[in-house]
């Protein structure tokens, strides 16, 4: 039976978290971030990695990392969804690591759990658990010729993971065209990758570590998409308890107070589902798809919903650029299409229990 509650290490964890990102990573620096030309922050990305070894948390400890357990990775997933922090963790810390650990290639390892090297991984960000691959060719000498679109953490990386010709390959980011996208979710920026007979080195045959990635990535955004709806129902109703009108709190409105009790129970069970994925993810369950699945199909609409709360219920100033709200709204929604929409996992899901779509 799995035990879905918090244990103390990953408490612990979190504190450590939670702690750097609200010295780091307040709501107006993120702000400020977007208005700038670097998307995304270095030095909060090196104590994140460097600093508390976040980055090489699944990487074995023979590697250089922790040796922790995807467990761990979700919970520092919903403490950087609470902040919308702007750094390359989910592509460096997730697909990545996940792609060369299932690859079995252990040479790039130590350096991206020391967190000198960034790793991203090298498929558009919305592509779903085995949906088909950008078409790139393999030429003499593994040599990579193509163009990959909307690649999520692929500015800040030094070493891409290219899928082509049914095999993975790592190529230095430096051999590649990197172009900057206008992305939706200004925290985590997109980049087309154009190769032209970039060199690359084997690491697996087959697509088998790239579907392990992203299913794992499926299972672990959901955890992100959690820390999303608990910071925007967290925020709301403290809002909602100081802001007054007509002589009365808002908050003390009953169709408003019915409003937030039932985001709170829709937050609950996402926290319930992303769970059950992540610890089916990291026990390797037979159930990893239906809990993945799950995972998604819910807490998709979940951070969506919310963040729309967020804004709504904090009126005229929910609107502004100057509230943080609308940065939580473009990521969630950005979330919601990634590794999948909800409505892909809902049909996913089907199948696998064999229910009629």
């Amino acid at each position: 039976m799995s035990d879905l509650l918090y244990s103390e290490i990953e408490e612990e964890l979190r504190s450590s978290v939670r702690a750097l990102l609200t010295d780091h990573c307040p709501p107006s620096a993120v702000l400020a971030r977007c208005e700038g030309p670097e998307p995304y922050d270095g030095p909060l990305w090196h104590s994140l990695a460097v600093g508390l070894g976040t980055a090489g948390l699944q990487i074995p400890e023979r590697d250089g990392g922790a040796g922790a357990s995807i467990r761990e990775v979700a919970v520092v997933l919903e403490e950087l969804g609470r902040a919308v922090a702007p750094v390359p963790y989910f592509g460096h810390a997730v697909l990545a690591v996940t792609a060369l650990l299932a690859a079995g290639d252990r040479e790039l390892l130590p350096a991206l759990a020391d967190g000198s090297r960034t790793a991203a991984l090298a498929v558009p960000f919305s592509t779903a658990p085995g949906a088909p691959l950008p078409a790139v060719a393999v030429g003499p000498g593994g040599r990579l010729t193509g163009r990959i679109t909307s690649v999520a953490d692929a500015l800040p990386a030094d070493v891409l993971l290219v899928p082509a010709g049914g095999r993975l390959y790592a190529v230095e980011a430096a051999a590649v065209t990197v172009t900057r996208r206008t992305s939706l979710d200004l925290t985590r920026q997109l980049a087309d990758l154009t190769l032209a007979d970039a060199p690359g080195r084997l690491l697996a045959d087959g697509q088998e570590p790239v579907r392990q990635a992203l299913l794992t990535g499926a299972g672990l955004v959901a955890s992100e998409q959690l820390g999303i709806a608990e910071w925007c129902l967290g925020t709301t109703v403290a809002y909602l308890k100081e802001r007054r009108q007509f002589g009365r709190a808002l908050g003390s409105f009953q169709a408003l107070k019915h409003r937030l009790a039932d985001l709170w129970l829709e937050t609950v069970g996402g926290r319930a589902a992303a769970r059950y994925a992540a610890d089916a993810l990291a026990t390797d369950s037979p159930d990893t798809a239906v809990a993945v699945a799950v995972a998604q199909a819910h807490c998709g609409a979940l951070a969506v919903r919310a963040a729309e709360e967020c804004v709504q219920l904090h009126g005229g100033i929910g609107m502004t650029w100057e509230h943080p709200a609308h940065l939580y709204l473009k990521r969630a929604k950005a979330d919601q299409l990634a590794l999948g929409t909800p409505g892909h996992h809902r049909n996913t899901l089907a199948a696998l229990v064999d229910l009629p779509i």
